[in-house]
């Protein structure tokens, strides 16, 4: 197989040069006055050798500026979750804009965005942010500031944005730097304990420690894999912590594809924090975090007035009048209920085609799907946990069924196989994907044996 990999990845190569002339123009441009010629580093990781330029996005499908149109199933992985330029975001977006972008004070959306959020996910003292990474960083300080104690825990292979002491890893029972963790400001194992995920025994062994403030976590693992929580696990997660005095803080920022209050509100969870990001305000720059009715009265009265603005909490654009207005309507009128049960079959849908792919293709591979979000792996069995998910991933696949379905006009997350629904996307864009997803792994299949 290795050999026909390379030979269908230098055939689809060549395929995405020639069809994306424009494309190749302006990356060659842009490498004139950007870093390593993207606006942001991680863009490199597109596979083709070069990005596709977008010229305009809509509902579930955008346009390349050589004219080519694609299906997105990446959605800004999660980050436009809610489809392109929702119209409800875009009136509110465009009302607000009119009357003031930012003041340091605060709206009556404000109000509306934290009463919504309440009532979702059952957490009541709510704050703002402009990305899930500051959100859980903030929600760490306060965490440290609130037990005096200095450590966190996560779990092996975790995401939660570019919080410093979540890029941790495991190796050989020791905690590490994550491969490819830029200049860390210290070692993690001073900052971090880390546990693989599913693994109560280690859990209630690292927090017997004492010196854990909280433990972050997403409720089921997505950056790595999709990893579902074992029976029980998340009722253990929650008596250990109690037990041993850490805070318990839930990223709904992917998990939020489980329905309206996340998989927070789909299963009933107690968290003490709950942070989220990405699609909330659709697309706009926005996150929140929620603290439980017995953590803010804990919290309350600790922050010194003199001190609130050098705290290391919040932003001067935080909570901005804008990202409220776009917060209040997307979840409002965008990211509803209704929404959700038309997203989640469609991701039902979308693993059945993935499924029979793969069985089709004799392919030792398997799909996991949660609520809207679908991903795909190189491995037979599910993973229980981020380190043997990591083990059933492969670059050079993933880069091959990412640009093979690109010309094709099909767009996957650029980081690994996943998928997402929108409330814009249609059964038959669903069923073009598994068209594609189908030719894909029936050539490599038929080079199998070279």
């Amino acid at each position: 197989m290795p050999k026909r990999l390379a030979e269908l990845q230098a055939r689809e190569e060549a395929r995405f040069a020639e069809t994306h002339p424009r494309s190749r123009e302006l990356a060659a441009q842009a490498r004139e006055s950007l870093f390593e010629g993207v606006p942001m580093h991680w863009m490199r990781k597109w596979p083709g050798g070069f990005p596709v330029f977008v010229a305009d996005a809509k509902g579930a499908r955008f346009t390349d500026v050589d004219g080519i149109e694609y299906v997105d199933f990446c959605l800004g992985d999660t980050g436009a979750m809610t489809g392109h330029a929702p119209e409800p975001t875009l009136r509110a977006i465009a009302r607000q804009a009119a009357k003031g972008i930012t003041l340091m004070l605060p709206s009556e959306d404000a109000l509306a965005v934290s009463e919504e959020l309440t009532r979702r996910f059952r957490v009541s003292s709510w704050q703002f942010a402009l990305t899930a990474t500051d959100a859980n960083r903030f929600s760490i300080r306060l965490a440290r500031h609130v037990t005096g104690r200095p450590k966190i825990l996560v779990f092996d292979w975790c995401y939660h944005g570019t919080v410093d002491e979540t890029f941790a890893t495991l190796e050989g029972g020791a905690v590490v730097a994550r491969g490819g963790n830029l200049g860390p400001p210290v070692s993690p194992a001073e900052t971090t304990r880390v546990v693989q995920f599913n693994d109560v025994d280690a859990l209630e062994r690292e927090l017997a420690n004492g010196d854990v403030a909280v433990v972050l976590t997403e409720p089921a693992l997505t950056n790595i894999g999709i990893v579902h929580p074992e029976p029980g696990f998340h009722d253990a997660l929650r008596e250990l912590t109690r037990g041993h005095g850490a805070l318990l803080a839930i990223d709904e920022t992917h998990t939020i594809c489980c329905g309206p209050g996340g998989f927070t509100g789909a299963h009933g969870l107690e968290p003490d924090i709950v942070t989220i990001g990405k699609p909330i305000a659709g697309g706009l720059p926005a996150a929140a975090y929620g603290f439980s009715e017995r953590l803010a009265a804990r919290l309350a009265g600790t922050i010194e007035l003199e001190d609130v603005d050098v705290g290391g909490v919040g932003g001067t654009l935080a909570a901005n009048a804008l990202s409220l207005a776009a917060m209040r309507a997307t979840l409002g009128e965008v990211l509803t209920a209704e929404a959700f049960e038309r997203m989640i079959p469609l991701a039902t849908r979308w693993t059945a085609g993935v499924e029979a792919g793969i069985a089709e293709s004799r392919l030792p591979w398997h799909v996991t799907q949660l609520g809207c979000r679908v991903e795909y792996l190189f491995g037979p069995d599910r993973p229980r946990n981020g380190a043997e998910a990591h083990a059933a991933g492969n670059f050079e696949l993933e880069r091959y069924m990412h640009l093979f379905a690109l010309n094709r006009g099909i767009l996957l997350t650029p980081f690994h196989n996943m998928a997402l629904m929108s409330p814009a996307t249609t059964e038959a864009e669903v069923d073009r994907h598994t068209e594609v997803f189908r030719e894909a792994v029936l050539e490599l299949r038929s080079g199998a044996g070279t």
